[in-house]
């Protein structure tokens, strides 16, 4: 239980935003935007799209199949998935299970 620290996330784990993290739409930015006590990270839409979806709950492989019924046709969409959910863990945005 708890953080995995440098272990590989994997299709049945799970993650949720740390404590004190908080996703909302900027319009300012015109972006999403990652808010954190320290500060704010504007997030790209890709990024974006995977957040909106850590809920806590859902696996990381419901999050790949919903994008994969979004964008149909993305080459490498899961493993991007994968990628982008171990650098959010990395810079301590995610805690995964």
């Amino acid at each position: 239980p708890g953080d995995r620290a440098m272990s590989p996330v994997v299709r049945d784990n799970t993650s949720v935003l740390r404590p004190g993290f908080r996703l909302q739409w900027e319009p300012v930015q015109n972006s999403h935007v990652l808010l954190y006590p320290e500060g704010m990270v504007k997030l790209n839409e890709s990024a974006a799209e995977v957040l909106l979806l850590v809920d806590g709950k859902r696996p990381v492989a419901d999050i790949i199949d919903t994008l994969s019924d979004r964008f149909p046709n993305v080459p490498g969409l899961d493993e991007d998935v994968l990628a982008f959910i171990e650098v959010a863990h990395a810079q301590h945005w995610l805690h995964i299970r």
